[in-house]
C-alpha cells in the first residue's frame, strides 16, 4: 500500500540575495555566492525548492578579541593579529566560504582606529582573498557611521555584506549600501516586529529586499538559544505564508557568541568537570549552529574551525539526503 505524505504549499518564497561581484560584475571576487529562494520550510525537501544550500564565513578582526578561548588561539596564534594573513589562513586551510571582517578596533573604547586605518584593513583583505566579505561593525554609531560609510566607498561594486543597522541607527550606512552597491545585515533583538519594522523602514528608503540579510540576533547555547530559534521559526514561517518583509534569509553568529561565554574559554584545569576545552569549545559552537541550521539560517558566522568542518559536513549530508532522491 503507497503512503503519500501531506504536502502544504506557500505563498512566500525567501528572497534570493547575491553577496559579492565578480570583474563582470563590477567586483574582484573569484564567484559570487546566492542564499535564500527556499520554498519551503528548512530541508522539506518534500513541500519545497531549497535552492542553494546554507554557507559559512569565518571571521577575522582589526583588534585582538579580549574574550578569545585559548582553544582558538592554538589555530590563529601566528595570525590573530594580521586580519589578512588569517583570512587566507581560514579559507586555504579550514574552507571558509566567505571572510567576515569584524571592525571593533574602531570603536571609541576599544582602540579608536580611523575610518581610514579600516578603510586600509578591508582592502588588505580584498587582497588576500578572494571570496565575498562581510564587514562588521559595532553599535557606537556615530563613528561607525563614518567607519562603514568608508569602507563601503572603498569597496565600491564589490557587493560587501555590510553588517549591520539596526531601527535607531540605519539610515547613514543603507545610503553608503546604495550608493558604493552593497547589501545589509538588518538587525533586530530577537523581535519579530522589529525585524519586520526595520525591514519596512529599509524599503521606504527604496533599499531593495533582494540586498537585505535579517540578523534576528544569536544567543548561543544556555544563553538564550532557544528564543533565537522561535523568533527565527517566526520568521521563516511569516515570510513563506507570503509577508514579504520578513521573507529575507537569515544570519546568524554562532562563533562570536558562543567566543563570549565562559564555559568556552574556562581551563579544563579549573573546571575539570567540564572537560576538554577544545572538544567544549567546538561543540559548543556546532550545537548553536546545527540549531539554527534547522530552523533556517542561510549564513553562518562562525570561528572554530573544527566546528567549521563539522558545519560544512552536516549541510552537505542533510542536502544529499533529499527525499525520495
Amino acid at each position: 500500500m503507497d503512503f503519500e505524505i501531506p504536502k502544504e504549499t506557500n505563498a512566500g518564497k525567501v528572497v534570493e540575495v547575491i553577496l559579492g561581484a565578480t570583474p563582470e560584475q563590477g567586483g574582484t571576487r573569484s564567484h559570487t555566492i546566492k542564499i535564500g529562494g527556499s520554498t519551503a520550510l528548512p530541508f522539506h525537501f518534500f513541500e519545497g525548492k531549497h535552492p542553494h544550500q546554507p554557507v559559512v564565513a569565518m571571521e577575522v578582526f582589526d583588534k585582538v578579541p579580549s574574550k578569545y578561548s585559548e582553544s582558538l588561539m592554538d589555530y590563529y596564534r601566528d595570525v590573530i593579529d594580521k586580519p589578512a594573513d588569517m583570512a587566507k589562513k581560514c579559507v586555504e586551510e579550514y574552507g571558509a566560504e566567505l571572510i567576515s571582517v569584524r571592525l571593533e578596533g574602531t570603536h571609541p573604547e576599544k582602540g579608536n582606529k580611523s575610518a581610514e586605518e579600516a578603510a586600509e584593513i578591508v582592502k588588505q583583505v580584498l587582497e588576500s582573498v578572494s571570496v565575498p566579505l562581510i564587514i562588521t561593525g559595532h553599535s557606537h554609531f556615530e563613528k561607525i557611521n563614518k567607519v562603514l560609510k568608508k569602507v563601503c566607498e572603498v569597496t565600491e561594486g564589490e557587493n560587501c555584506l555590510i553588517n549591520y543597522v539596526e531601527t535607531d541607527n540605519y539610515k547613514t550606512i543603507a545610503a553608503a549600501c546604495i550608493a558604493y552597491k552593497h547589501t545589509l545585515v538588518a538587525q533586530s533583538p530577537i523581535d519579530v516586529n522589529l525585524a519586520k519594522q526595520l525591514n519596512i523602514l529599509l524599503t521606504d528608503m527604496n533599499f531593495s529586499p533582494e540586498k537585505i540579510v535579517i540578523d534576528p540576533l544569536t544567543g548561543t547555547l544556555g544563553y538564550g538559544l532557544e528564543y533565537t530559534y522561535s523568533i527565527m521559526e517566526r520568521i521563516r514561517n511569516d515570510g513563506l505564508a507570503g509577508d514579504k518583509m520578513l521573507a529575507s534569509p537569515m544570519l546568524v553568529t554562532p562563533g562570536y557568541e558562543s567566543c563570549r561565554v565562559k564555559e568556552c574559554r574556562a581551563l579544563e584545569e579549573d573546571y575539570p568537570e567540564w572537560g576538554d576545552l577544545e572538544l567544549r569549545c567546538a561543540y559548543w559552537e556546532l550545537v548553536t549552529a546545527m540549531s539554527l541550521l534547522v530552523t533556517g539560517a542561510e549564513l553562518f558566522i562562525m570561528y572554530h574551525p573544527k566546528a567549521v568542518e563539522m558545519l560544512k559536513e552536516k549541510i552537505i549530508e542533510m542536502h544529499e539526503l533529499k527525499f525520495g532522491d
